[in-house]
């Protein structure tokens, strides 16, 4: 199970965090935003279905921050679950606020056309609240969480299911998935969003001693 965490002097982590500096300047200069723009214009034109429509805004919906934190709390609630629950809460918040953060200041502009699908009737309220405005789209915020959720409750389960916690990153990748495909991010941001997740919940995991729930208590 120590294979999940990497050290943060390790070349994982220094990997993990030049590939995200490496994405934010890129952002930041817009230097890849005609490439950006020829997937939008063709991404634009896959929607229609409106059995596959509807999935992907199911999707991208379980990814809002409310839903996410109503689940950690769920986990603090019962003893045996409240570190589980206190990692993945603080991690969900620090880097909710930290993407907010980044797209507020580095701008990258998102998708400008608009998704011509089917549409549900549920309206998503803002992730989280920052003293600015986001106007940017990188990183994105929908897959920094699943990826933090898919890493922290995957090691929770990679005990009791080796194989199977794996599964669990299917999660962030249909969620990415949907938010390209409904024209809400670009590919660069899913990849920012994602090295930004696993960034941020190694840290934590290392620092609040996560495998600490392995243990049982004595009392």
């Amino acid at each position: 199970m120590q294979h999940w965490f990497f050290d943060i002097r390790s070349r994982t982590f220094f990997l993990l965090l030049v590939s995200f500096l490496i994405l934010t300047y890129l952002a930041y200069a817009k230097i890849i935003a005609p490439l950006d723009n020829t997937i939008e214009n063709y991404v634009h034109t896959l929607g229609g279905n409106t059995a596959v429509d509807l999935a992907m805004q199911i999707f991208t919906e379980t990814g809002w921050i409310l839903y996410l934190i109503i689940f950690s709390f769920i986990l603090l609630v019962k003893k045996d679950t409240r570190r589980l629950g206190l990692v993945l809460l603080l991690c969900i918040i620090i880097a909710s606020m930290i993407s907010a953060y980044l797209r507020c200041y580095i701008g990258y502009q998102a998708p400008t056309l608009n998704f011509v699908g089917a549409h549900l009737t549920i309206i998503s309220a803002p992730d989280i609240g920052v003293p600015c405005t986001i106007d940017g789209s990188f990183p994105a915020g929908h897959t920094v969480r699943t990826t933090i959720f898919a890493f922290i409750v995957g090691f929770a389960l990679s005990k009791r299911f080796p194989r199977g916690c794996y599964l669990l990153w299917i999660y962030p990748i249909l969620v990415s998935i949907s938010r390209v495909y409904l024209l809400q991010q670009f590919p660069m941001d899913l990849v920012g969003g994602a090295l930004l997740g696993l960034i941020v919940a190694n840290i934590a995991s290392r620092i609040l001693k996560l495998d600490l729930i392995f243990v049982k208590s004595k009392t």
